[in-house]
């Protein structure tokens, strides 16, 4: 399996093992597309962005993978309190990863978190939806 596969999936089977405030099930995708419909229940979807490669030694290369994690909920009034609770959400996902390995690929260190779309305001306005984005960069040497 590829790299940053093996950190998707490591990403995922640590969001299904952690305590959060919500109940959820994230699933690894490629294109987190959902009907309106199935967004009436929360949504974790986690997505391998890229990977970049550096030299790190003679025989060996560090990698930098970047896995997307979308949290996707329908809401039904846009208030602070139905949609603040899942921000909250999205900064303990991060928390959970922030500069920790990868408890399935100990190799692979979380060392950058990046909250990029706090919310989609297109998605917001158009499918009265709560998207938000967080990029985790992982860095392992291969």
């Amino acid at each position: 399996m590829t790299t940053v596969l093996q950190v998707a999936d490591s990403v995922t089977a640590q969001l299904n093992a952690a305590e959060f405030d919500f109940e959820f099930v994230a699933e690894r995708l490629y294109v987190p597309n959902f009907d309106l419909e199935d967004m009436k229940e929360l949504r974790v979807s986690v997505v391998p962005r890229d990977v970049e490669l550096l030299p790190h030694d003679r025989a060996h290369n560090r990698y930098h993978c970047r896995v997307d994690v979308a949290v996707q909920k329908k809401f039904s009034k846009g208030t602070n309190e139905e949609i603040d609770p899942l921000v909250d959400l999205v900064e303990k996902i991060a928390d959970e990863f922030r500069l920790k390995r990868l408890v399935s690929f100990q190799a692979a260190r979380c060392i950058k978190a990046e909250h990029a779309v706090l919310y989609s305001s297109e998605h917001w306005e158009q499918l009265r939806q709560f998207t938000s984005l967080l990029t985790l960069t992982f860095e392992l040497a291969r």
